[in-house]
């Protein structure tokens, strides 16, 4: 079954940085109030046109989320389990589809089995639960074993997926979070290092709780269909992609968005058939408005976001244009807290250096029309992409489905300019989607269309 989710426009929330939480949990404090909050930010995602929420992490955990304490209970920085329930029971009031992020590959060192190996040794009844443990060697963090933490980090470590009482403790904690929580997805952490049997019992074992589950991995390298396939995972997000979605602009270097588009959707694309999760920035990455050369080309890349094969998402302060780049070691501007006024970016938590060098109302309306006009044509929400023109700083290409064609031309130079595209049916207007007293007339038979692209513009022709 192909879920719904996978026709939405995202917004993804990290909650310990968006809600302004301590950077450490003392694991006494009383709940926070970050995710009631956040329900009264519902009404801002519906005007955007947002319809599902990727959110997390939210279970307890010591510092940044993903060192897991406690698959049970939400962090108490952010609040509490009837928080949860009640924030996801409002976003499906307003239409909202609400994914968590699923640290399932590893735990924190305050994780209940890992103490108690701590304490036991090797007579622990939990030291099976992760994996190489072994008695004979100390580990960098100076247990008296050693064990495989996540990509070096002796912080989180690795559970054995394979163990039939780490699967029972995490499946249940995933039916507890759908049946008490009412979520409709997950994203999987680090799924390019997940064991594949055990995603492909998640996926079985979710979709007899859920039939209509949706399951996306992080996933930065390697061939997508090795997780995305109809017996585990819906989608992966598309790194590959990424990048090319700012470089293009910044190198004036279309050919690379286009050959990556090609090898993805073309005619003999390599996934052509998979809807991809799509994005320009996330909690870690720089923000895409510190990554652009030239911010007026930010209004494009998030026409592009929407246009492109796949599903679109936003994180949180990118409708506004937020900057922020990783300094020695730290992600903290790439998850400010923006709750206590989110007017266009004007949060008194967000430093200097972060603040938005576009107009921020223009941007967000921009996204606003762009997930509009995603709803409204089908075209855009299909697979079918074809290519009608690329030079270093204009690209123009279709999308199609049986009912209609969308072109679009995009414009990376300052300079406005004519461009030439190919392969369009005669003899037709084509009006522009985003300011209707423009159209261009396609020729006839073979003739190419001109269509003109203001500088650092783009068209949405249909």
């Amino acid at each position: 079954m192909t879920s719904t989710i996978s026709n939405k426009i995202f917004y993804h929330i990290y909650p310990l940085g968006m809600c302004g939480a301590p950077l450490k949990n003392d694991f006494s404090s009383p709940a926070g109030n970050g995710l009631r909050k956040l329900i009264d930010r519902i009404p801002h995602l519906v005007s955007l046109g947002v319809n599902a929420v990727y959110i997390g992490p939210l279970f307890e955990s010591t510092a940044h989320g993903y060192d897991t304490l406690d698959y049970w209970y939400v962090d108490r920085r952010l609040g509490t389990n009837a928080d949860l329930t009640s924030f996801v029971a409002r976003c499906h009031e307003n239409g909202i589809a609400v994914v968590l992020d699923a640290v399932l590959n590893h735990t924190g060192r305050h994780f209940f089995a890992f103490r108690d190996l701590q304490e036991k040794g090797a007579a622990s009844a939990y030291k099976d639960w992760y994996k190489d443990v072994d008695f004979g060697r100390k580990s960098p963090a100076g247990d008296n074993f050693s064990y495989e933490g996540w990509s070096g980090n002796y912080d989180l470590a690795k559970l054995n997926t394979q163990n039939p009482a780490v699967r029972e403790h995490l499946f249940g904690a995933v039916k507890h979070w759908i049946e008490d929580f009412g979520i409709d997805g997950l994203r999987l952490d680090a799924a390019d290092v997940l064991d594949p049997r055990f995603m492909d019992a998640l996926a079985a074992f979710c979709h007899t709780v859920k039939p209509d589950f949706w399951l996306m991995g992080e996933v930065v390298h390697g061939d997508y269909t090795k997780w995305a396939s109809p017996a585990r995972l819906d989608s992966v997000t598309n790194y590959e992609l990424y990048k090319g979605l700012w470089s293009s602009f910044n190198d004036h270097n279309f050919f690379e968005i286009s050959w990556t588009l090609n090898r993805q959707f073309g005619t003999e694309g390599l996934y052509k058939n998979l809807l991809l999760y799509n994005f320009v920035e996330n909690h870690d990455v720089n923000r895409l408005a510190s990554v652009l050369k030239d911010s007026a080309n930010i209004f494009s890349v998030y026409a592009l976001l929407f246009t492109v094969p796949g599903i679109p998402s936003v994180y949180y302060g990118g409708e506004w244009g937020l900057r922020g780049i990783k300094k020695n070691g730290s992600d903290a501007e790439l998850r400010p807290p923006v709750l206590e006024t989110m007017d266009h970016g004007a949060s008194s938590g967000v430093s200097a250096e972060c603040k938005p060098l576009v107009d921020s109302a223009a941007l967000e309306n921009m996204i606003r029309i762009l997930s509009r006009i995603r709803k409204d044509h089908p075209a855009l929400r299909s697979l079918g992409y074809r290519q009608l023109h690329v030079s270093s700083d204009q690209f123009v290409f279709s999308r199609y489905c049986d009912t209609e064609e969308i072109i679009v031309a995009v414009n990376a130079s300052s300079h406005g300019a004519k461009v030439a595209a190919g392969g369009l049916p005669a003899n037709k207007k084509l009006v522009d989607l985003l300011d209707e007293g423009y159209s261009a007339h396609t020729g006839s038979g073979s003739d190419k269309t001109f269509i003109d692209v203001p500088g650092h513009g783009v068209r949405i022709l249909a």
